[in-house]
């Protein structure tokens, strides 16, 4: 007896999430599962599911937080949409707000979200609120559809995956394979390389594909039936939609379900309705176009079909692509699956189909095609009066950008968005978009509209040009020498103008400069002098004088290098920051201030460029000068403070490059304050950063790493692999070795001959020795200098006398750390024959590690009391008895955190950044092991009320 099946029926295009079984993916469900496994443990991680469209990607997303939510895990699921782009973190924070229970603060999140220059606080708050929530157990966060995703939401996902490694988060992405903006490639490299879990779905086998029909059809499929839902290739989505209209065609006869009267007709498929519907006309028509040609088409042939220019179908083939549509074929355009070619040609008329059908594929006749792939920036349609519309917007863009940056980076967007691509003016306003870009924190999508535009070709050399200036300038912070490769491009065109000719020449020697090819940035500053002056450029001029200046530092000549950095900033300052091809110059002087020793006027600088900066929403120059202020917080022994401006700092990154300036900022900062506190595991880290560095184009980056791996050595006990590490620095071309011999502050002259001499490298201890005296000679003014070659050439003569004379000019300097290592080997000498003379230095030196928060530094030292007979009492880091978890800095913050202080409050009231405030109140609740601002009120009153 047989039993026809008949269902009139329509079959959703996915399956219920929880209830149809999902097939084929057993390895994937139980590599998840592990991962659960891991993260009820404690340990968080990430991964990332990546295939192509209708692989069933959000169905894998779906079962993992299914999974998470049986086992009592907290789940937030958000996911991006074509044209979402434009909402600012709106993926994330839906998920953050979506559920029975939304992460608490999201609506404000959401509001600093949207407001220009305000990326560092929220992140700082976002971070805290995940943070906050993953202590009360573990936290599982979704996230689908990552290429649609806006740039926002990259970086804050791939910031606070990074920052918040140690936590138990998991963090499960789902991304389209094949090609996907550069934005979200690098995104994408970037947690590759932070340890990230790939998983890449493939089609379904056949067992698979035959289990699932016979889930749909109720019945073991047969030979015929297989033979039809084979066309889906193993894609799940197109399975079950062609699946659909097979359930009224099949007869059931004894378990069997076979065609009745043959394979069914093409028709349209649900998911293929969907993305033509969100087509634009123009896309929608061209792909219609291609279905109707019926095999691989040409550009040209599209042109003379549809009427139009091959440039005009540039934004059409770009949509048809993104909507996974139509694909790459050669130089042809192809429909990626004949399923999608079959439901878009079903859904033409049948006499356009027959027409189409006899077009050959290939070009007309003189015409000339194009590469299908992504032709260059998107530019807006532009309509009557668009045109003047767009120079309004440019001339308010220009108004606002010294004082308002975003408000003018959005203008200036607006204005190319209305630009078409083959206006003429188009190549200048991209070159005023991205410095606007840049400053307000948007430096990967700044350099993505440079690189495109050059890639689209037929620039004249004076829009190249600029648009090469811009990328330069761009480039400095995050990779000196793509910006030296920039401007050497720019400059080297024939035809530019020379005001530009001018900007790019003073680029160049600024990036050879920051690169560390002193000679060459001195050669290339001379040439840009007379090509300045011939244009009368005045901000070449200020720029070309912090140049000067750092060609006097190498010198040595630190007097110079002062007058001329004092020069430079009152240029740039006089013109007005947004002019100023390197912003700030007034960043070197505070730099070479603290250099020299004058920490509590570079200290000054630092403080009052972030109150500027942060207040104009300059993004970029703020974390410049927060990047500064950790090197000088370093240097003045506030260890706690220096570590807690790095991790604020690190945890906003948007480097679309090495970043370079991080490198000799944020990284050397956390290795040093690891080393003087004996966090061994950070150490490591760091170290692997500058094993890194040491591979980097730019020379200075190089001597950076070299010192950062000898230092690790040297903190392993291996002398003889330190002073290796240091082999290309010391032995690098005189012309552009640093000034004090490898080092990177001056001050580090005792630290390299104590180095030297335990690897019994005596030559070298003495060439230290040497360029040290010379720098304080040349430098008679410098207290810092004198005292630093005075504590140097002590231990390399094992002489008392310099030793001592180092700590005496010591006390007038404020480098604690320093003071306290040159009163250590004082003592120690001292020990060896006066054993009594020696503890009253080393008592100094203990408490200045100790306030420092040297916690290695005072360890050893304790040592030394013992060994001359004397035990001391171990002392708190912080100001009270009371606390002695915690630093003085911690102890400032949460003292004022439990009067009911914001975050911003704190900030206001010590001076530092509100990012800076919530790592400080971080650690300390960490070390006091609570997970509220009640409780830490609480521990407050009832310590230091004595109770």
């Amino acid at each position: 007896m047989s039993v026809n099946r008949v269902t009139t029926r329509t079959v959703p295009g996915d399956l219920d999430r929880v209830r149809a079984p999902l097939h084929g993916r057993d390895a994937e469900l139980a590599f998840i599962e592990a991962r659960l496994d891991a993260l009820d443990r404690g340990e968080g991680g990430i991964i990332r599911v990546e295939g192509p469209l209708g692989i069933g990607r959000s169905r894998v997303l779906a079962e993992a937080a299914a999974a998470a939510e049986r086992r009592g895990t907290r789940v937030f699921e958000g996911a991006a949409a074509p044209g979402e782009q434009l909402v600012p973190l709106g993926p994330l924070l839906d998920g953050l707000l979506s559920g029975e229970e939304p992460l608490s603060g999201a609506v404000r999140l959401r509001d600093l979200a949207t407001a220009p220059g305000r990326r560092f606080w929220l992140l700082q708050e976002l971070g805290d609120r995940l943070r906050e929530t993953a202590r009360n157990g573990p936290l599982l966060v979704v996230l689908d559809d990552l290429q649609w995703c806006d740039d926002l939401t990259l970086l804050t996902f791939n910031t606070l995956a990074a920052g918040l490694s140690s936590h138990a988060i998991l963090w499960v992405v789902a991304v389209r394979g094949g090609s996907v903006p550069s934005g979200v490639r690098t995104t994408l490299d970037r947690i590759r390389r932070a340890g990230a879990h790939e998983l890449a779905l493939g089609t379904l086998d056949d067992r698979a594909t035959a289990r699932i029909t016979e889930d749909v059809l109720g019945a073991t499929p047969g030979p015929d039936v297989l033979r039809v839902v084979r066309r889906a290739e193993g894609v799940p989505q197109l399975l079950v939609e062609l699946l659909g209209p097979l359930r009224e065609a099949v007869t059931i006869e004894n378990g069997t379900a076979r065609l009745s009267a043959g394979p069914p007709a093409p028709r349209e498929l649900p998911s293929v309705v969907r993305r033509l519907g969100q087509l634009s006309e123009e896309a929608r028509e061209l792909v219609r176009t291609v279905a109707a040609v019926g095999g691989p088409v040409t550009i040209a042939l599209l042109a003379e079909l549809l009427d139009r220019s091959s440039a005009a179908l540039i934004t059409a083939v770009r949509e048809s692509l993104d909507a996974d549509l139509l694909a790459e074929d050669g130089d042809h355009l192809a429909f990626r699956h004949d399923l999608v070619r079959e439901a878009v040609e079903a859904s033409l008329p049948l006499a356009l189909r027959r027409a189409g059908h006899g077009r050959v594929a290939e070009p007309p006749p003189g015409s000339v095609a194009f590469p299908a792939g992504r032709p260059g920036p998107s530019a807006g349609r532009a309509g009557p009066g668009d045109a003047a519309e767009a120079g309004r917007l440019r001339t308010e863009a220009a108004e606002l950008a010294a004082t308002a940056p975003g408000r003018a980076a959005e203008r200036s967007l607006k204005a190319l968005e209305l630009t078409t691509t083959d206006a003429p003016e188009r190549p200048r306003v991209v070159a005023e978009t991205i410095p606007l870009l840049w400053q307000t924190g948007r430096a990967a999508q700044a350099r993505e509209l440079g690189a495109a535009t050059l890639a689209t070709g037929g620039l004249g050399p004076a829009d190249e040009a600029r648009i090469r200036l811009a990328l330069a300038r761009l480039a400095v912070p995050f990779d000196f020498s793509e910006a030296v490769r920039q401007a050497r491009a720019g400059a080297a065109l024939p035809g530019t103008p020379v005001d530009v000719r001018g900007r790019l020449l003073a680029m160049l020697a600024v990036g050879l400069s920051m690169s560390g090819e002193h000679a060459a940035a001195e050669q290339v500053a001379a040439q840009a002098w007379e090509t300045a002056a011939a244009a009368g450029d005045r901000s070449a001029e200020a720029t070309l004088t912090t140049v000067r200046s750092a060609v006097s530092f190498h010198r040595m000549d630190l007097t110079e290098a002062f007058r001329q950095a004092e020069r430079a900033a009152a240029l740039a300052d006089a013109l007005g920051v947004s002019t100023s091809l390197w912003v700030p110059e007034a960043l070197w002087h505070a730099l070479l201030s603290n250099t020299a020793g004058r920490s509590a006027e570079a200290l000054a600088a630092a403080e009052d460029g972030i109150r500027i900066t942060g207040e104009q929403g300059r993004t970029a120059a703020t974390r410049m000068w927060l990047m500064t202020r950790s090197r000088i917080l370093l240097e003045a022994g506030r260890l706690a403070d220096a570590r807690a401006d790095a991790e604020a700092v690190s945890a906003t990154a948007d480097d679309p490059g090495p970043g370079n300036l991080a490198d000799v900022t944020l990284r050397y900062v956390m290795m040093r304050v690891a080393l003087h506190t004996g966090d061994r595991q950070t150490a490591r880290a760091y170290a692997a950063q500058a094993r890194r560095m040491r591979s980097d184009d730019a020379p200075v980056v190089r001597h950076f790493g070299s010192w950062m791996l000898a230092l690790m050595a040297d903190f392993e006990g291996r002398p003889d692999r330190a002073m290796a590490e240091l082999d290309e620095t010391m032995t690098s071309p005189a012309a552009d070795r640093p000034a004090y011999a490898g080092l990177v502050d001056p001050a580090d002259a005792p630290v390299l001959v104590r180095l030297a001499l335990r690897a019994g490298a005596h030559e070298r201890a003495a060439q230290a020795v040497t360029l040290a005296e010379r720098l304080a000679a040349l430098n008679p003014g410098l207290t810092l200098l004198a005292a630093s070659a005075a504590h140097a050439r002590g231990l390399l003569d094992n002489d008392l006398a310099p030793l001592v004379r180092a700590v005496r000019l010591y006390e007038d300097c404020p480098r604690p750390l320093a003071r306290a290592s040159a009163l250590e080997d004082a003592g120690r000498k001292l020990a060896a024959t006066r054993r009594s003379e020696a503890v009253p230095y080393f008592d100094t030196a203990l408490a200045l590690y100790a306030r420092a928060g040297a916690e290695r530094d005072v360890a050893r030292v304790r040592r030394r009391l013992r060994a001359s007979g004397v035990r001391r009492r171990p002392s708190t880091a912080g100001l009270s008895g009371a606390w002695p978890e915690l630093t003085a800095a911690e102890i400032r913050v949460v003292r004022l955190v439990a009067r009911g202080l914001t975050n911003h409050q704190v900030a206001g009231h010590l001076s530092l950044s509100p990012h800076t405030v919530g790592s400080h109140l971080r650690r300390a609740f960490t070390k006091l092991d609570i997970t509220s601002r009640a409780a830490l009120t609480r521990l407050v009153k009832k310590r230091d009320s004595g109770e």
